[in-house]
């Protein structure tokens, strides 16, 4: 009998270290899968006690609500109000109500609230505003009595007519109790009233994962949250404790192997039947071939390792870092900015998608002479860092924004100088959906200056696509016009010219071009539709021709003028008005979001219809980002950006607000003019400008903000200086595009307008007395 060969056999130790290497996995997996119990044990947990807290809370708001509901219809408290007799009318409303700290009366139309909201208070005069809109009972958190409380307001009628608002305050523990009591172990658990965190417990580390499953209360915005500790396991129980089965199995197989080979190989040696465990020379050729692949992929990775990083072209030592701005990045061609330049950032754009992953970009360019050459250098750059270009050619900045989802490539960059001169020009940029600011931009900067570039082993493809007329269609899609209008649009020869008039037609618009032929000198007038100056030539043609309305865009098409047939200029703070309450409608209590620039009668247009308003910083970047914060559905600027996110995507997109400012007025009766007449208007001036040197505005600005006093006003400093009186407002901030001082100014008549201009006309000279005044 021949015995086998003992190299054809595992060596004796392999198989036992083997299957203990698995009985350590199954542990493991053992072990993952008992914590991924206890994880998700515990997130049935908090998912009951969210649960329970959310009734607790709706009964108690049900309930402060019901006793205000009951107590309004009695016939008691209608007699006693018109008798003026106030404390008899606040027993009938206190009768067996306990915990009530107050209860108040005010007049239906809120005058009294609006002369000096702040000091009022916005929540407490929002929820009086919502229970007058809806006719019935309203609750919410709001700040009064120097602090958070629970409000329940409620019209009181008179055969129909509101002869009072009912105002009723109790203490914050009336709906925190059930949060108080609840057992969250570990976890965490609030209740939150639109962006703010009202009562929280728990740890709050994982505050940021609990509005998953939130529970809202009916009738109110107000809405319980919880969240359970984080486990990062990656699989279920259920997995993990398969996987650790599976491993045990395996193991057993591997220490039983050797016994039932053995066997069978004594059963083959007893019949004389045992196979010659010599390989055949087939068998040797094979694995000679499998050793030689494995030796050279050996090789090749060891080689790998061992190349140094590719390297960048060392940059220019000429770059200009006044180019890279707060917002976007802008400088004049053949000064600061040139093809090499473009080159440079296209390179950083690319090396930065690269860190985070993103592969494709679209690029669009303006009208601008000089922006076919900065676009092509741009896309060598990007193609350096390997991605992939689309290149949509000419188009407005917001068919840009549009092809980076449409055609899901989530970032893109817009070559254009926007409103500047002809010899400017820029780049405004989004990565992976993130519209690039302050410091993001000067990363790029640095960059470059550090040679921090990433070279890919091959260059980037490039596709170029024509989307012109998909984004008519996305529009016109959504947006037909009830009524036709007759609209006269200027485009001032900047790059809106290519698709402005052609969406507006497909909307339902009887549309007379002006200055709507692409040239990148602006022959006629500068394409900047918050100048007045620049709107005359449309004022004639609209009143020439008996156009509805005239319509202005940018040179990047990402702004919005208006002007009417009587040649008044519509500003845009007003314009948002009439989208707020339109948005409003179909979105009650939703963030409006608007810039310092913007008068003060429009926060309380939007508390009048239902919204919350919320005043930020200037610049489309700035605001794109607080919209994504505060899930805004729709925010606007003094400079006329508008960004819808409600039936749209959230970016800054002039021609868009048209289609919209379109869709609004086709459906009222009244003439365009009428329409904006009953918008809330006061005295004020446009953007006045005083020009400095370059980066000199950032300087004044810091001096101003730490010298200036205003008697008597409320200060805001997000954004420059901004002085509210209560019968009007100055502001004086640093442009981030071009270095000037804005400053706008609004009061609700010419006197106080005046008193305001002299406040800040004194403030300034006091800081530099050398200044020029516009004013």
């Amino acid at each position: 009998m021949k015995l086998p060969d003992l190299k054809s056999l595992p060596k004796a130790g392999a198989l036992p270290l083997a299957a203990g290497l698995l009985l350590l996995i199954a542990a493991w997996f053992g072990w993952q899968g008992w914590q991924a119990s206890s994880a998700e044990a515990k997130t049935y947990q908090m998912d009951q006690v969210r649960a329970s807290s959310a009734v607790g809370v709706r009964q108690a708001v049900q309930a402060a609500t019901d006793r205000l509901e009951g107590s309004r219809s009695r016939i008691a408290l209608v007699t006693a109000l018109k008798r003026d007799e106030d404390q008899a009318a606040k027993d009938i409303v206190l009768d067996g109500w306990s915990g009530v700290e107050a209860v108040e009366w005010h007049a239906p139309d809120l005058d009294a609230a609006y002369a000096d909201p702040n000091a009022f208070g916005f929540g407490k005069l929002g929820v009086l505003e919502q229970a007058l809109q809806d006719n019935t009972t309203r609750a919410a958190i709001v700040k009064d009595a120097g602090g958070p409380r629970l409000a329940v307001a409620a019209p009181v009628l008179d055969n129909g007519r509101v002869l009072t608002l009912a105002y009723v305050r109790l203490p914050m523990d009336a709906v925190t109790g059930p949060l108080t009591s609840a057992d969250v172990d570990g976890g965490y658990l609030a209740i939150r009233q639109g962006r703010h965190t009202l009562f929280e417990t728990g740890d709050v580390a994982l505050a940021g994962a609990a509005e998953v499953g939130a529970v809202r209360i009916d009738g109110t915005a107000l809405r319980v949250v919880a969240a359970a500790p984080v486990v990062e396991l990656g699989l279920g129980a259920f997995a993990n404790y398969l996987l650790a089965l599976l491993s045990v199995l395996v193991a057993v197989s591997l220490l039983l192997m050797p016994r039932l080979k053995g066997l069978r190989i004594a059963r083959q040696g007893e019949g004389g039947a045992v196979a010659d465990a010599t390989p055949t020379l087939a068998e040797l050729q094979q694995s000679g071939q499998l050793e030689a692949e494995a030796e050279a992929a050996r090789a090749a990775v060891a080689a790998k390792a061992t190349k140094p990083p590719p390297m960048a072209q060392a940059p220019r030592a000429t770059l200009d870092r006044s180019i890279f701005r707060a917002y976007d990045i802008r400088g004049v061609v053949g000064k600061t900015l040139d093809a090499e330049t473009a080159r440079l950032i296209g390179h950083a754009i690319g090396t930065e998608m690269h860190r985070q992953d993103a592969r494709s970009v679209v690029v669009g360019r303006d009208g601008r002479l000089s922006s076919p050459e900065m676009a092509n250098a741009l896309i060598e750059g990007l193609r350096l860092a390997g991605r992939e270009v689309i290149d949509i050619g000419d188009a407005p900045t917001p068919l840009v924004y549009f092809g980076a989802y449409h055609l899901r490539a989530g970032s893109c960059v817009s070559v254009t100088g926007s409103h500047n001169p002809p010899d400017y020009n820029g780049f405004k940029i989004v990565i992976d959906g993130e519209t690039l600011a302050g410091d993001a931009i000067q990363k790029l900067y640095e960059r470059i200056a550090e040679n921090d570039l990433y070279v890919a082993d091959a260059p980037g493809l490039v596709s170029r696509r024509d989307i012109v007329q998909d984004y008519i269609d996305r529009v016109a899609g959504d947006i037909q016009i009830e009524r036709k209008l007759r609209v006269v649009v200027d485009c001032g020869s900047g790059i809106a010219g290519l698709v402005a008039p052609r969406l507006l037609e497909a909307i339902g618009a009887d549309v007379e071009p002006l200055y709507c032929e692409v040239d990148g000198t602006f022959p006629h007038h500068h394409p900047d539709p918050s100048d007045p100056a620049n709107l005359q030539d449309l004022v004639r043609v609209v009143q020439r021709v008996g156009a509805d309305i005239g319509l202005a865009f940018d040179g990047d098409g990402d702004r919005l003028g208006v002007v009417t047939q009587s040649g008044e200029m519509i500003y845009p703070d007003r314009l948002l008005m009439l989208f707020a309450a339109d948005v409003l409608e179909r979105n009650p209590g939703a963030c409006i979001i608007y810039d310092v620039k913007c008068t003060g009668h429009l926060p309380m247009h939007i508390l009048r219809h239902g919204g919350s308003p919320l005043m930020w910083k200037t610049g489309h970047s700035l605001i794109k980002a607080k919209m994504r914060e505060t899930e805004a559905e729709l925010a606007g600027e003094m400079s006329g950006h508008f960004f819808f996110r409600e039936r749209w995507y959230g970016f800054d997109d002039g021609i868009y607000a048209a289609a919209r400012l379109l869709e609004i007025l086709s459906t009222r009766g009244e003439t365009p003019q009428e329409v904006f007449d009953t918008l809330p208007k006061g005295v004020s001036t446009p953007e006045l400008k005083i020009h400095v040197e370059e980066g000199q505005q950032y300087v004044f600005i810091e001096k101003f903000v730490a010298a200036a006093k205003f008697e008597g006003a409320r200060i805001a400093t997000i954004d420059g200086v901004r002085a509210d009186w209560s019968d009007g407002w100055g502001l004086v901030r640093a442009s981030n595009t071009t270095p000037v001082l804005v400053l706008r100014f609004d009061a609700k008549d010419s006197e106080a307008l005046e008193r305001i201009k002299q406040a800040f006309r004194e403030q300034l000279l006091a800081v530099d007395p050398g200044l020029a005044l516009p004013f």
